[in-house]
């Protein structure tokens, strides 16, 4: 009787690289899709506090890029006002797979505030 089968030494091991690109692929994409969660609440956050710096007569551009981290790219901004109230949209590029590398598409938010700066 024989105890060991011939021709499946290191059939394991075959597997498991042929295994590991998939897994890294699918790694890969799973961190690209946290990157586009997480730039969606920092477009959000970015438009909230520029909507909060218009609001009182300050810099809304400045106060959108103060509170992304450089990593991120931030455009737009800037504040509109009308009927007693300021809007704002900025827009955050995604970045791919790792933050400060290119970027796949635009994020855009937007945000409003009730105006309590001095009255014209």
């Amino acid at each position: 009787m024989r105890t060991h089968r011939d021709g499946d030494g290191g059939q394991v091991a075959v597997e498991f690289v042929g295994m590991v690109p998939l897994i890294l692929l699918t790694l890969a994409l799973l961190w690209q899709v946290v990157l586009v969660g997480y730039t969606y609440t920092l477009a959000g956050n970015a438009a909230d506090e520029a909507a909060r710096a218009c609001a009182v007569g300050d810099d809304g551009p400045a106060a959108a890029r103060r509170h992304i981290d450089g990593a991120w790219s931030v455009s737009g901004g800037g504040c509109e006002q009308g009927g007693g109230m300021v809007h704002v949209e900025v827009e955050v590029e995604v970045p791919v797979l790792v933050p400060g590398v290119g970027g796949l598409f635009k994020v855009p938010a937007a945000a409003g505030a009730i105006w309590e700066g001095p009255t014209p």
